[in-house]
């Protein structure tokens, strides 16, 4: 008994097996290729596309800084460029705790008297996440000069102060791909 169970269930597997042939395979769907396709390539170029900005706007506010920064300078309003600086409006209520940078030497060194002197236009030009760093240093083209503002963005705390180093922001190519 045990053999004819074993018999008739290798039949049945036999039978299924040659009932189905290639005449009964679904048919070609060349729409439904094509739209496979063309998701496939939506999801490619959105993927790139997505990462391209993600990686393009990485130190967006560390830029918007920078801009607040200098617009403040230009328009001559020392006080709110130091507090930015600092990342503190109510720096005039505890000035004592910022000895090392006092609003007289700020003042000395970006205001009329400054290597700047008076800023009339400036452009954020780059910026550049040092790798192991904690800041960004952003390029800022001050008065359309040749030589360029170099200024550091602390992520943690989101002051600025002096850049310990200079990029080079490079051609437009280098700012498509920064």
């Amino acid at each position: 008994m045990k053999e004819s169970r074993g018999i008739s269930s290798l039949l049945s597997i036999s039978d299924m097996l040659n009932s189905m042939t290639l005449l009964d395979a679904q048919q070609y769907d060349s729409a439904r290729e094509h739209r496979r396709q063309q998701l496939i390539i939506v999801i490619v170029i959105t993927a790139l596309l997505g990462g391209w900005l993600a990686y393009h706007f990485r130190d967006h506010g560390a830029r918007v800084s920078v801009r607040r920064f200098f617009a403040d300078l230009q328009k001559q309003d020392y006080e709110a460029a130091y507090s930015i600086w600092f990342h503190d409006p109510n720096w005039k209520q505890h000035p004592a705790k910022y000895p090392s940078y006092q609003f007289n030497d700020f003042y000395r060194d970006w205001g009329p008297g400054g290597e700047w002197g008076l800023i009339k236009s400036y452009h954020v030009d780059c910026s550049l996440n040092p790798s192991g760093g904690n800041g960004v240093i952003v390029q800022v083209n001050v008065n359309h000069r040749a030589d360029h503002a170099y200024v550091w963005a602390d992520k943690a705390d989101k002051t600025l102060s002096f850049s310990p180093h200079e990029i080079d922001c490079g051609n437009w190519w280098g700012w498509l791909f920064e």
